[in-house]
């Protein structure tokens, strides 16, 4: 027998819920197959098979606490004969037969192969999940909402109850620390995003054709923050006891909505990065946390973060600190709205920019300059490319 167990969970993580059994006691799973999920508080984790075989027995239910190495189940290694036990059950299919299978709750058992040696293909599935009876209009779609909720009768007053998940008490837990250990307090400005919106226009195209990312907006947030923190570093910095932690690098938390709440991956040596390998950073954050794989190592650390309420339509809000660090940035919405230019009223999409901070180690002077600076490079983004 084989044993499978928790992961090495990191220091921060002491302990998880196995919250999915993949497989059953009986499957056969190749190796590196994922057989359960276990839900820390701040990623869910894959555990995957350490080799072909059987899992025989099932030592953890669903919904137990589990620790660092704790046993979880039993594997047989049969390879040979697992194989000849899933050709018999399941033959052989392509992989987007299997997907549209899971999809359309299809027994691949039932299915006839019409492809090369008898192997399943999508269009097999498909043919096999149409209706038996002819009907003129397509089946009404089965696809659910990412979080099911019961659907309360009219006048309905019924409560119910149901435990938090770690990642949202874990972010409870958080933010009440925040409010509780750092002298708060948010600045505001106001950013007129026309000269960056132009340029994006511009080159957009041009810009995701040849690298294969989109060109969005947080790209010229991240390197105005970064050049902003390298011109004060103290807002860079955080506060341990009775010390000031500097740091010579800038690591940018970006907060990211997922299913199952509020994360924030961290783009490691931001100073450094190009906007091409910004966005596609984002651009992979925002993937894995909307299939709950972001690893562990990703939400570790940072020394500074931006949270986009814009994208939801937030006005204005002032955005709480993620400790350790000592001060956030919020972006909000682009609005059009009139402004003075040259002794003109004009209309120009403008957006407001709330940093809150820590004011026991930043003065006021050093948050209102930094978040000056950030405006002054978004409002001339060709500071950013010419490095002035």
């Amino acid at each position: 027998m084989i044993d499978i167990t928790v992961p090495q969970l990191p220091e921060s993580v002491t302990e998880g819920t196995l919250t999915t059994w993949c497989k059953k006691e009986g499957d056969f799973v190749r190796r590196d197959e994922v057989v359960a999920e276990l839900e820390t508080d701040k990623v869910i984790l894959e555990i995957p098979a350490p080799q072909d075989g059987i899992l025989t027995r099932i030592l953890v239910e669903e919904g137990n606490e589990v620790a660092s190495s704790q046993l979880l189940a039993h594997l047989e290694p049969q390879a040979a004969a697992a194989e000849a036990v899933i050709a018999e059950v399941e033959p052989t299919a392509m992989p987007a037969a299997r997907l549209e299978a899971q999809r359309s709750n299809v027994d691949l058992a039932q299915v006839a192969g019409s492809g090369r040696q008898g192997r399943i293909l999508k269009e097999d599935v498909l043919q096999h999940a149409q209706p038996a009876a002819p009907a003129p209009a397509p089946a009404a779609p089965t696809m659910a909402p990412a979080t099911p909720r019961p659907v309360a009768p009219v006048g309905s007053r019924e409560e119910r109850r149901e435990p938090m998940s770690r990642l949202r008490a874990r972010i409870a837990e958080r933010l009440l620390a925040s409010q509780r250990d750092n002298a708060i307090l948010t600045t505001f400005n106001e950013v007129n995003m026309q000269n960056v919106m132009d340029l994006r226009a511009r080159w957009k195209d041009r810009f995701a054709e040849k690298h294969g990312v989109k060109l969005g907006f947080m790209s010229f947030f991240v390197k105005a923050v970064t050049r902003a923190l390298e011109r004060f570093p103290i807002v860079n910095a955080s506060v341990e006891g009775n010390d000031i932690i500097w740091r010579d690098y800038c690591d940018i938390g970006i907060a990211v909505s997922s299913n199952r709440g509020l994360v924030v991956p961290v783009l490691r040596n931001a100073q450094t990065l190009s906007v091409v390998e910004i966005e596609r950073q984002i651009a992979d954050y925002a993937a894995l946390a909307r299939a709950g794989k972001l690893p562990l190592e990703a939400l570790q650390g940072g020394s500074f973060s931006i949270t986009n309420g814009g994208t939801f339509g937030s006005m204005m809000s002032t955005p709480i600190i993620n400790p350790p660090q000592s001060a956030i940035l919020g972006m909000h919405a682009i609005t059009p709205r009139p402004v003075a230019e040259n002794g003109q009223v004009v209309i120009r999409p403008m957006m407001y920019l709330a940093l809150s901070y820590d004011h026991r180690i930043i003065d006021g002077q050093e948050a209102v300059q930094t978040l000056v600076a950030i405006r002054e490079l978004l409002e001339a983004p060709e500071q950013l490319l010419l490095d002035l």
